[in-house]
């Protein structure tokens, strides 16, 4: 027997019972909206929560995408917000509509890092130059104080004839040299079809300048890039094939011409998601849903691909959010839709792959909600996440998700 099988198969027999009964999901806070006759109504705290962070003092914070039930005609909206460990949440900013029922400062927002400044740096799915009901325009950058105090706007994307800005964010990350770089889905500088091919682009936290460092061809470097995680000097991401963006000299390089995903399904992953125990780039490959799901590893340098067989071959399927290497070494993962359909947590081996344990409790009955995004782990050891929607709610009033933890009695980090 190899070393490498026998450190899998440990790895195996010492996962599967890492579940006890007592270690399921907690609901540390739910997202209550209150609800009318029709059914609608407002989301003081906003509604379907977005993935989390812990700041370096220690609070987490996050973005919900909405801020009224339901969608009424003035749109998503959403808030930024900061929760203690103990489960305090409050409200940092809300995006609110302008007399015309638009967007100017941004709609839906997701993203959220924060920047070597300290403070808070975002984006918007929707709002901006054209802000519509909400659902309209292609975003903003955004930053604001952990307190919730002095919100600006950093860019309005595709403010300029047609989109050589850049448009439609998809992807955050403060690297090594203190600026926050991030990706465009579309617009730039070359035009592939109707749109741009996408970019990268920065922000300098202390003067708050936003600049095109990048912008793909469409042939040689690809188009429509997806993500983008800092690896000590440089950047790494993904536009359907693995590059690599040197911040420092403004080289970018495709590392491998491997296709992870086709083009139709890009944005649901085939994207470095994690550096793993042995230091090499780990991902998803596949098609989320029938055709199944696995990890891929690669070397910093792009050689060495190995594709590990399907973890998930289900009919739904699943659809992966994050990749988190946990202290136990091992990556959990927070499956939107997973066997049930309404998701699940689940530990893949970083040695081959393989499926070691699924946690199965939500459903939108659950007290923790449905559809799970975004598992992180915090300074303690405890895993924390978020659900799209449901939660427990009194009459009159309906859950639109939670914020919850999981503690399975991991290492702190």
């Amino acid at each position: 027997m190899t070393k490498k099988l026998l450190v899998a198969l440990l790895t195996v027999l010492s996962a599967s019972t890492a579940f006890a009964a007592n270690q399921q999901p907690v609901p540390v806070y739910t997202f209550i909206c209150n609800v009318d006759q029709n059914g609608s109504g407002p989301c003081p705290s906003g509604g379907i929560p977005a993935s989390l962070f812990q700041g370096s003092d220690g609070t987490f914070y996050g973005t919900a995408q909405t801020s009224s039930l339901l969608r009424d005609t003035a749109g998503p909206g959403g808030t930024v917000f900061s929760l203690t460990p103990g489960g305090t949440l409050t409200v940092l900013h809300t995006f609110l509509p302008g007399p015309d029922e638009t967007y100017p400062n941004g709609s839906l927002p997701g993203l959220l890092v924060e920047g070597s400044d300290g403070e808070l740096y975002g984006a918007t799915v929707f709002g901006g130059v054209d802000g519509c009901n909400g659902y309209c325009g292609d975003g903003v950058l955004f930053r604001l104080n952990k307190d919730g105090s002095d919100f600006q706007i950093v860019h309005k994307s595709c403010s300029r004839t047609n989109c050589t800005d850049g448009g439609g964010v998809t992807a955050l990350a403060v690297a090594k040299d203190g600026n926050i770089y991030g990706t465009d889905f579309g617009g730039g500088l070359n035009r592939c079809g109707d749109g741009g091919c996408g970019a990268i682009f920065q922000v300098t936290p202390s003067t708050g300048e936003y600049k095109l460092v990048f912008s793909f061809n469409g042939t040689s470097d690809g188009y429509e890039p997806v993500a983008l995680m800092p690896v000590g000097a440089l950047l790494y991401g993904s536009d359907g094939k693995l590059f690599r963006y040197n911040p420092k000299t403004g080289v970018f390089k495709i590392i491998n011409e491997t296709k992870l995903l086709p083009d139709s399904r890009r944005q649901s992953g085939g994207a470095p998601g994690a550096i793993g125990p042995d230091g090499e780039l780990y991902g998803f490959h596949g098609v989320w849903g029938k055709d199944g799901i696995g990890l891929f590893e690669v070397r910093l340098n792009g050689k060495d691909l190995q594709l590990f067989p399907f973890y998930n071959s289900l009919v739904d399927g699943g659809q992966p959010d994050g990749l988190l290497l946990a202290t136990d070494k091992n990556f959990w993962v927070a499956d939107f839709h997973g066997a049930t359909g309404y998701g699940d947590i689940i530990t893949l081996s970083p040695t081959d792959g393989s499926l070691l344990q699924t946690l199965t409790p939500f459903s939108t009955s659950s007290p923790v909600g449905a559809y799970p995004v975004g598992i992180i782990q915090a300074n303690d050891g405890v895993l924390w996440g978020s659900t799209y929607v449901g939660g427990n709610a009194s009459d009159g009033q309906a859950a639109e998700g939670t914020i919850f933890t999981l503690n399975v009695g991991l290492p702190p980090r």
